[in-house]
């Protein structure tokens, strides 16, 4: 490694600060890479890059791959590495609501293929990455053109229920990833296999480790025209050399590192306490803009949660512990609007992991069946750990942990009633 040029200990500590916040989402983006993509002895190993792995069943608590994982939608899952040639996607023709998002490592989306965008027909698209220059080929339907060499796909797709999922079973299996030279028949160009750093867990975001494994990254990440000076800072201190080595740095340079990575979670941790909905934290580059706080908050509260004009997102935090019980009313006419449907969603905390219950539900929203609305046309829903004894708030109960949750709501296809605040969020109210 060439000798970084050394700075003082307080712009060191800003710089710190700064890149931990903006590094903060592709290092929880590579805590899901690395087990499903590059650990093949890990039980959530997806096959490798270029696999689909399909969740055709709603997840249970014993699902832990992400946080606040999506229980209407299940998963189909896969991870793409650019450098040597693009990808080929194809997916079927559907009246079933899904969409594919591409997002790039630092989990900013690329594009979208769904139900919303590009519609119901059959489609194929090229995902690209930036060392490819060519043009979209004839026979395509779309191009995405990622800033990055690695990229990740967590589709989406509807189920209505248990007795759904082998017709799900059957569509996800038409969703195919495949190389453009297989594609075009033509020999396939590989690309040196990297050394990739062991993932050893939450540990390391408030290590020196934290910018060993940024160092890594980068080697996937072209310096963009809008992070150019902040790259440059980092580059100083021999971040994105591809081999960073701590120990090789003065003393004081180090424990300004430390003193910075406990400023930004400070500042992450402060913005997240105070962030309910989801406005401004998922969404394309442009979408995003510069507010890597905002990125950094979407990943630490809902990894790859999707822009809203996809999915609106918002939630209530509250505490079961002691027999604390609650409730949500929508009253007559104030459903939540929506294009396709809605759900609420339970996570204990601080886990951010579906609730194991007795009656195994774990949304709760328009296609519950048996939900039993007021004489007045609205819709109260309880959220508790014990199950109730009347029969009517048993068949609106969302099950809550006995202790701390948050329970999050999804609006898949928002009206634009809902994304301009004329359909307001009801708040929770502590149950008698």
């Amino acid at each position: 490694m060439g000798n970084p040029v050394l700075v003082d200990p307080t712009t060191v500590r800003a710089t710190a600060a700064e890149a931990w916040i903006w590094g903060y989402a592709l290092l929880e983006n590579y805590r899901t890479i690395y087990p499903q993509a590059i650990d093949d002895a890990d039980p959530r190993y997806v096959g490798g890059f270029g696999v689909f792995r399909h969740y055709p069943h709603p997840f249970t608590p014993a699902n832990t791959d992400v946080v606040t994982p999506n229980n209407d939608t299940p998963y189909s899952m896969a991870w793409l590495d650019l450098r040597a040639e693009p990808w080929v996607l194809e997916v079927p023709a559907t009246d079933r609501y899904y969409v594919i998002p591409v997002h790039d490592l630092d989990t900013s989306y690329v594009g979208f293929i769904g139900s919303r965008t590009t519609g119901r027909q059959a489609g194929r698209y090229l995902v690209a990455g930036p060392g490819y220059h060519g043009e979209q080929p004839a026979d395509f339907d779309g191009m995405l053109r990622a800033d990055t060499n690695l990229v990740g796909i967590i589709g989406r797709t509807y189920l209505a229920g248990p007795d759904d999922v082998a017709a799900l079973e059957q569509l996800q299996a038409q969703y195919v990833l495949k190389p453009l030279s297989e594609h075009l028949g033509m020999p396939r160009p590989v690309a040196a296999e990297p050394v990739w750093p062991v993932w050893r867990g939450e540990e390391v975001l408030d290590t020196l480790e934290f910018f060993t494994d940024l160092d890594f990254l980068l080697g996937f990440f072209p310096v963009l025209p809008a992070e150019a000076e902040l790259r440059g800072r980092l580059a100083e201190l021999g971040v994105g050399s591809g081999d960073f080595e701590p120990a090789t740095l003065p003393a004081e340079t180090r424990e300004a590192l430390l003193l910075g990575i406990k400023d930004g979670r400070a500042k992450l941790e402060e913005e997240a306490e105070r962030t309910t909905g989801s406005h401004g934290l998922f969404g394309t580059r442009v979408q995003l803009g510069g507010d890597y706080l905002g990125r950094a908050v979407g990943a630490m509260k809902g990894l790859y949660g999707l822009p809203e004009e996809e999915a609106w997102y918002s939630g209530w935090p509250g505490d079961c512990s002691g027999g604390r019980g609650y409730t949500v009313r929508f009253p007559p006419g104030g459903l939540p609007a929506a294009r396709f449907f809605w759900s609420i969603s339970m996570y204990r905390m601080p886990e951010r992991f579906l609730v194991d219950n007795p009656i195994d539900r774990y949304s709760i929203g328009d296609r519950t069946p048996g939900l039993r609305y007021d004489a007045d046309g609205g819709l109260t829903l309880h959220l508790r750990h014990e199950r109730p004894a009347d029969p009517g708030e048993e068949a609106n109960w969302l099950p809550a942990p006995d202790g701390p949750f948050t329970a999050v709501i999804r609006v898949y296809g928002p009206e634009p009633a809902v994304l301009d605040g004329r359909r307001p969020l009801p708040g929770l109210t502590p149950a008698d």
